[in-house]
């Protein structure tokens, strides 16, 4: 039997966030035990919990689709930390070691925030993409304000459009294996600074939104601040057209790192067999 929990992210309300699923003690697991046990609970993300192997960590951690491992993800970074700091205690700051390196999670007035990675991939889209993104999203080309490759580890392709409305208005269903991030600015007195949508391929054709994500927040910043758009700190709002209440805090220090945060809450907590 292995500890076990599932917790919700990006939200203080069970239930209106993102899950991930969490295995504590995942020691002796093989890559296809994690796989198996990733595509039966059928969420965005699970994540399994190792020993470090950097003496700079206080744990490793690995994150699997239903369908592959990644890097890096943010909001199974945030509830993985959530999950080992129940066990462990509360601290101010814990390094987390995964796929994309070290990942510096710290604690908030408002819960968990993490130091987004550095872009793997960034600059301008390729006219030729810019136009599958377009056709994926079933909008006009000319209805994309801007764009830009925002990669920090699951590939993603962020897109501008003018409003929050035109955000949740979008209906995309696609073959290609675009991972696209939408963005749209509220007015001055809406819910947040940006509305924000995440949608992935689906294996056999079309794709799946995704509640809140947290990778894409990161990338989001990254790219929205470096370029003047925004400021922070700021929120972005995401989940809506799911029936959730995502909120995603981004804010930024001395140094200029861009931290990206929010609050977590446990769910489910017990053992599993695997």
């Amino acid at each position: 039997m292995r500890r076990f929990q599932q917790v919700d992210v990006f939200t203080d309300t069970p239930y209106y966030g993102n899950p991930v699923a969490v295995v504590l003690d995942a020691e002796g697991m093989s890559d296809e035990a994690m796989q198996r046990f990733a595509a039966w609970t059928n969420l965005s993300e699970t994540t399994f919990v190792l020993p470090a192997t950097s003496r700079d960590a206080d744990y490793r951690v690995r994150i699997f689709t239903p369908s592959e491992e990644l890097p890096f993800a943010g909001h199974p970074t945030l509830g993985t930390c959530h999950a080992w700091q129940v066990l462990h205690g509360e601290r101010e700051t814990v390094v987390q070691e995964c796929g994309a390196g070290l990942v510096t999670v710290r604690r908030t007035r408002d819960g968990l925030a993490f130091a987004a990675p550095a872009l793997v991939r960034s600059g301008p889209v390729e006219p030729e993409v810019l136009e599958q993104v377009a056709a994926a999203l079933g909008i006009d080309r000319a209805q994309i304000v801007d764009a830009q490759w925002a990669d920090n580890g699951p590939g993603w392709v962020a897109v501008l459009l003018a409003d929050a409305e035109a955000v949740l208005a979008l209906t995309p269903s696609y073959r290609d294996d675009w991972k696209i991030g939408v963005a749209g600015p509220h007015r001055a007195d809406g819910p947040a600074r940006f509305e924000v949508r995440a949608f992935a391929p689906l294996g056999g054709g079309g794709c799946v939104e995704d509640p809140v994500t947290g990778s894409l927040n990161a990338s989001l910043a990254q790219w929205l601040l470096s370029s003047g758009r925004t400021t922070a700190p700021y929120t972005t709002r995401q989940g809506t057209a799911l029936g959730r209440a995502g909120e995603v805090r981004i804010d930024t220090d001395d140094e200029g790192a861009i931290w990206v945060g929010g609050s977590t809450v446990t769910c489910i907590d017990g053992t599993v067999e695997i």
